[in-house]
This record gives C-alpha cells, sequence and structure tokens, in this order.
C-alpha cells in the first residue's frame, strides 16, 4: 500500500443532457459527476470494486453532502475531478471531491460527503472491517483538519489554486 495514490483525478466531458438552458451543468449533476469520479477512482487506483461489498452484504448510504459551487461548467468542457478520503472511523467515511477546469486554475466545485456504512441485509449500521480500516488508514489524507470545517477547507483550497 505504499506509494498509493491519496488524491486520484480524472478528466470527464460536460455532457449536453447534463447542462441547463444557460449551458451550465445542472448542479444536481455535480453531485452526480463527483460522485461517479469516486466511484472510478477506487476502481482504477485501488482495484476495490462496489460491487464486491454488495455481494457481501455491505454499503455505504450518503448520510449527507456539503457542497459549494464556484463556477459553471460549461457544455462540452473537460472538468477535471478529484478526490481523497478526509476522515475514516469505524462506521464512516469523510471524502472530498472537487471539480476543476482542465488546467486546474479554477475551481468549480467543492463536495464533502459523509457516508454511513451499513448492512445491506439488517439496514442497520455496521463498523468497517479490520482489512478496510487498513486499507483506508493508508489513503486518508493527513493534511486535512477536517475538525475547522468546511468553508475553512474551501478558503484553503481557494488560496492554493491560487498560489499554483
Amino acid at each position: 500500500m505504499i506509494g498509493m495514490n491519496k488524491t486520484p483525478h480524472s478528466v470527464y466531458t460536460v455532457r449536453f443532457t447534463d447542462c441547463d438552458l444557460f449551458g451550465h451543468l445542472n448542479n444536481g449533476r455535480y453531485i452526480d459527476y463527483l460522485l461517479n469520479a469516486r466511484e472510478d477512482h477506487l476502481k482504477t487506483e485501488y482495484q476495490l470494486d462496489l460491487t464486491r461489498f454488495y455481494q457481501q452484504g455491505v454499503s455505504w448510504l450518503v448520510a449527507g453532502h456539503e457542497i459549494s459551487y464556484m463556477r459553471p461548467a460549461a457544455y462540452n468542457e473537460q472538468v477535471v475531478v478529484k478526490s481523497a478520503l478526509l476522515q475514516a472511523t469505524p462506521g464512516s467515511l469523510l471524502v472530498e471531491m472537487m471539480m476543476l477546469d482542465e488546467k486546474h486554475s479554477q475551481l468549480k466545485a467543492l463536495l464533502w460527503t459523509r457516508f454511513t456504512h451499513v448492512n445491506i441485509r439488517t439496514g442497520k449500521k455496521e463498523d468497517h472491517t479490520d482489512d478496510f480500516m487498513a486499507f483506508a488508514r493508508a489513503v486518508e489524507i493527513d493534511t486535512v483538519d477536517v475538525s475547522k470545517g468546511f468553508q475553512h477547507r474551501l478558503k484553503t483550497v481557494i488560496e492554493e489554486i491560487k498560489q499554483w
């Protein structure tokens, strides 16, 4: 697990059917793009296929989203989506996803999603396995102070982009 990419990213094209009348990505579709990218990142970077977990009777439900829309993503624009695990606890995960322009010079959106680990058969919360927690600890970002909150992180990301 040494040397794993803790902040995978991928490029997506904004589709016509995902846009509003102004040719901007619909607000609800940002979340779809970001969550789909995270699922892609899990599969390509860590060889974690969510189907395998479903077959074992466990999954993660979205407990909440916190999102800020900073700039519109336009029809046919190439956008970069980055994702990272900010915090892993025995029963939940906090994942950060951000959408940027292709040059990484403009933040389009920042999303924090809290996932609760559940047993599909019982519908109840369940702690992660020791093996999963070992994996999560290996890819968890330790440079973000979650206790300072989403708005503080948003300001930090904007400043980092300006300096970049």
